[in-house]
């Protein structure tokens, strides 16, 4: 089944008004005070949770 006449633009873009993508929330970890995101281990210091953290490296 077809459509019987076109859609505006106005019409198509009000529509799509509510697609736009948000950003990723930002945690701080509690031991850099880095961004990170939440529940990921941290990218600068590797702290997940207290008694549990990764052993991360410098890229040089």
């Amino acid at each position: 089944m077809l459509p019987k006449k076109k859609q505006s633009r106005a019409r198509t873009r009000c529509r799509r008004s509510h697609h736009a993508k948000t950003p990723a929330n930002y945690a701080e970890c509690p031991r850099c005070n880095k961004p990170k995101l939440p529940h990921a281990a941290c990218d600068n210091c590797g702290y997940i949770r207290p008694g549990l953290s990764l052993n991360v490296e410098k890229e040089k």
